[in-house]
C-alpha cells in the first residue's frame, strides 16, 4: 500500500514538472515573442498601427494677399483694403477601405446628389470609391454650408450602418476670391485651382502673383487625427502650425483703378477700337496708381481665358509688353535734348544749337537720306518752339535734330535718347515680359543685314518713328519733365511684410522711404523743363492738337501721338495706336497720366475730325480720369475761370494760359500769313 502511494506521489511531481516546464517554455515563448514584436520589430508594428489608428493632415496656410494703397487722400486714415482674398473652403476625401463594399456605391450616389454632382464628374467620383486606399479626393472646394450639409446626413448613415465616421472626412483649404472681380485683372492674374503635388503651394498664372511668388507661399502645418469611429475629424493634435504668406501692398488705389477701368472702357467703345489702356502714376515717387485695361481679364473665370487663343490676348499687361512708335508724343523730348545740346554747345564754347523764339523755315521736308520729304498735317512756312509744339510738326523737330546731328553727332544724340529718357532699357517694373523697345544704333546691324541707324534714322526719330517703345517708358518720359528734371523708376509695390504668429511683422521689402526718392539724380535742368513744359500749355488750349484734353478748372499739359501700326512690313493708313500722355497740375504735377487706344476706327466725322487722332480718342479719357483724380485726391482748382465757352465759371481775362495762347495764334499768323 505504502509503495503505491509513494509511486503515486512519484508521478503527481513528475506531472508537475512537466506542466512548470511548460508554462516555463511558454512564458519564455511569450517573452521572446514580445521582445521580437515590441523591440526587434517594435518600429514595424508601431508604424502598422499608427497607420490603423493614426491619420495626419495638413494644415493649410493663408497664401499672401494684395492690398490697395488707401494712403493717398490727405487726412484720411489709411485702412487696409485687400484686391484679393483667401477664403475658407473645404476638400472632401473618403477611406474606401473604412467602407463596407456594399455600402459604396449607395454613398457615392448620395454625396454626388447632395453636391449636384453629374455626368464625368459622377463617375469619377464612384470610381475614386473602389480605390484600395486611406484617402481619395472626391469632391473640391466646398463652401461650409455644403459641408454641413454633407455631414448631417453622413453622420446618421454612418452610425446606422457602424461605419467609422471618418470615413468620409474634410481638409480644410483656402481659395483665392476677388472683392473687386474683374479690377486689376491683368496685373494681378490669379492661381490655378489644382496646386503642385509635391510643394502643396498654389501655380500662378501670370501678373503679381507670379512675380511675387516666392514671398507670396506658406508653410503647411500638420495635425494628427485618431482614425475611431468615436473620435470626429475635427478633434486631433496640432504637431506643427501652418505659416501663411507675406503680404504684398501695392502702390494701386482701388479707387482710382476703378476711375481708370471705367473711362477707358468708354473711350475703346467710342473710338469702336481694338482695345486701350491707361496708366497713372506719380511722377515723384513713381508709384503706379492705377494701371487699367480693356477689354478686360476676370481672374476668376482664368480657364475661358487661357482656353481660348483669342481671349488669351486680354491676359497681357500690354503697357509693357506690346512696343509701339511713339509718334509726336516724342516731341517734347526732341525739343529737350535740343535745349541740352544747347548747353553743351556753351560748355564747349560753341554758339547754341537754335533759339526758341527763332523763326525756323518748316515749309520744306526734304532731309538728307529720305527719298520723300516729311509732311506735317497743316503747311507752315515758319515755327519756333512753342508753335512747333503747338501745331505738332514733324519738319520743326527734324530740323533741331538735324542741327544736333551736324554739331554733336548722331552717337551724342543716341547717347542723350538712352541715358536721359531710357529709351532701349526696362524700366524694371515688377511685371514680367516687360519689352525694351528698340533704340537704333549707329553701325549695328538688323538681323536682315540692314543698318538699324542710316543717315535718315534721327530724323524720323525725332518724330517718333523708326523707334519703338513700351508705354511704361513713355510715361517715365513725361515723368521726369513733371518733376522737374529727375531720375524716377516706376513701382508697383509699396512695402512685402510677413506676419507672424505672435503679432509681430517683418518687412521684407519698403519702397516708400524717402532715401529711395532722394537718391534719383538729375537728367534735365530745371530751364529746360520748365520751357518745354512751357511750351506743351499750349496743346490743351483752343486750336491745339489735345483741347479736349483740357481738365476744367486745373491747368494741365500733355502731348498727342498718332503712329500707323506695321501691317505686313509696311505702314498702314487705317491702323494705328494712338496716345495721350500729360500731368496735371502744370506745375508740381501730382500725377502724370498716359492713355492708349489701339487701332481705333478708321473714320472721319465732320465737326471733329478723325477719329484715329489721339487728339479726338484719348484726349476726353484723359482729361475724365485727370479730373476725377485731382477731386479724389483733395486737389484745390488752380484754374477756376478755365472752363469751355457757355459755362458761367468761365472769364477770358483770368483764365490760364488763354492770353499766352492768343498771342502765339497772331505771331503764328503774321509769320505764315
Amino acid at each position: 500500500m505504502k509503495n503505491s502511494n509513494d509511486t503515486l506521489g512519484l508521478h503527481k511531481r513528475k506531472r508537475l514538472v512537466w506542466v512548470s516546464l511548460f508554462v516555463f517554455v511558454l512564458f519564455c515563448a511569450l517573452i521572446i515573442q514580445f521582445f521580437r514584436i515590441q523591440i526587434i520589430e517594435g518600429e514595424r508594428w508601431k508604424a502598422q498601427a499608427k497607420v490603423q489608428h493614426q491619420m495626419v493632415v495638413t494644415e493649410p496656410f493663408k497664401r499672401g494677399l494684395f492690398y490697395s494703397n488707401t494712403s493717398l487722400k490727405l487726412g484720411h486714415p489709411e485702412t487696409p483694403q485687400a484686391f484679393v482674398t483667401d477664403v475658407s473652403k473645404f476638400h472632401l476625401y473618403a477611406d474606401p477601405s473604412s467602407i463596407p463594399i456594399d455600402c459604396r456605391a449607395e454613398i457615392a450616389n448620395k454625396v454626388c446628389q447632395l453636391l449636384n454632382i453629374q455626368g464625368k464628374d459622377a463617375k469619377k467620383l464612384h470610381q475614386q470609391m473602389e480605390y484600395k486606399t486611406r484617402s481619395r479626393k472626391l469632391a473640391l472646394w466646398l463652401d461650409k454650408e455644403q459641408c454641413d450639409v454633407l455631414g448631417k446626413w453622413w453622420f446618421a448613415f454612418a452610425k446606422s450602418k457602424k461605419i467609422a465616421r471618418n470615413a468620409l472626412f474634410f481638409v480644410q483649404d483656402y481659395k483665392r476670391s476677388y472683392p473687386f472681380g474683374k479690377l486689376l485683372g491683368q496685373v494681378l492674374h490669379t492661381v490655378r485651382e489644382e496646386k503642385d503635388l509635391r510643394s502643396h503651394q498654389a501655380i500662378p498664372t501670370g501678373g503679381l502673383e507670379l512675380v511675387f511668388d516666392k514671398v507670396l507661399q506658406g508653410k503647411q502645418g500638420k495635425r494628427q487625427l485618431l482614425r475611431s469611429p468615436r473620435h470626429a475629424l475635427e478633434t486631433g493634435k496640432i504637431l506643427s502650425y501652418p505659416e501663411d504668406g507675406a503680404d504684398v501692398h501695392l502702390t494701386i488705389n482701388h479707387y482710382l483703378q476703378a476711375i481708370a477701368e471705367e473711362e477707358i472702357a468708354k473711350a475703346v467703345k467710342s473710338a469702336n477700337a481694338k482695345g486701350g489702356w491707361a496708366i497713372l502714376m506719380d511722377p515723384k515717387s513713381g508709384e503706379i496708381w492705377a494701371l487699367a485695361q480693356y477689354p478686360y481679364f476676370n481672374p476668376e473665370a482664368y480657364r475661358d481665358y487661357f482656353n481660348d487663343p483669342k481671349l488669351l490676348e486680354n491676359t497681357k499687361v500690354k503697357a509693357i509688353t506690346d512696343p509701339y512708335e511713339p509718334g509726336s508724343t516724342m516731341k517734347p523730348l526732341t525739343i529737350a535734348i535740343a535745349l541740352k545740346a544747347n548747353q553743351e554747345l556753351k560748355r564747349q564754347g560753341k554758339k547754341p544749337l537754335f533759339s526758341p523764339l527763332e523763326k525756323i523755315a518748316t515749309s520744306s521736308g526734304s532731309f538728307p537720306g529720305r527719298s520723300k520729304p516729311i509732311r506735317d498735317t497743316t503747311r507752315h512756312a515758319y515755327l519756333n518752339m512753342q508753335m512747333g509744339l503747338y501745331k505738332s510738326s514733324n519738319i520743326y523737330v527734324a530740323r533741331l535734330v538735324q542741327r544736333i546731328i551736324e554739331t554733336l553727332g548722331a552717337q551724342w544724340y543716341r547717347n542723350a535718347l538712352s541715358e536721359i529718357f531710357g529709351f532701349g532699357v526696362k524700366t524694371g517694373i515688377e511685371l514680367t515680359s516687360e519689352s525694351p523697345g528698340l533704340l537704333p544704333t549707329p553701325g549695328k546691324l538688323y538681323p536682315n543685314g540692314k543698318m538699324e541707324w542710316s543717315t535718315p534714322t534721327p530724323f524720323s526719330i525725332a518724330f517718333g518713328h523708326n523707334i519703338s517703345v513700351n508705354s511704361m517708358q513713355m510715361l517715365r518720359c513725361y515723368a521726369i519733365l513733371a518733376n522737374g528734371g529727375f531720375d524716377v523708376r516706376p513701382t508697383l509695390v509699396r512695402k512685402v511684410i510677413r506676419k507672424k504668429r505672435d503679432g509681430s511683422s517683418e518687412v521684407l521689402l519698403d519702397n516708400t522711404s524717402i532715401e529711395r526718392v532722394k537718391t534719383l539724380k538729375r537728367l534735365l535742368e530745371s530751364d529746360i523743363v520748365d520751357q518745354v513744359v512751357t511750351a506743351m500749355k499750349f496743346v490743351t488750349k483752343p486750336l491745339g492738337s489735345a483741347s479736349k484734353g483740357d481738365i476744367y478748372g486745373y491747368t494741365e499739359v500733355g502731348k498727342t501721338g498718332t503712329s500707323e501700326k506695321i501691317v505686313g512690313g509696311t505702314y498702314s493708313k487705317k491702323d494705328h495706336i494712338s496716345t495721350f500722355i500729360g500731368f496735371a497740375p502744370a506745375t508740381d504735377a501730382r500725377f502724370v497720366l498716359l492713355i492708349a487706344i489701339d487701332d481705333p476706327e478708321f473714320k472721319y466725322t465732320p465737326g471733329i475730325g478723325k477719329n484715329q487722332m489721339g487728339g479726338n480718342c484719348c484726349a476726353p479719357a484723359f482729361r475724365e480720369i485727370g479730373l476725377r483724380t485731382l477731386q479724389y485726391l483733395g486737389v484745390e482748382p488752380d484754374d477756376p475761370h478755365g472752363y469751355p465757352i457757355g459755362d458761367p465759371r468761365r472769364d477770358e481775362t483770368k483764365a490760364d494760359w488763354i492770353k499766352e495762347t492768343k498771342a502765339l495764334l497772331e505771331l503764328l499768323r503774321e509769320w505764315n500769313g
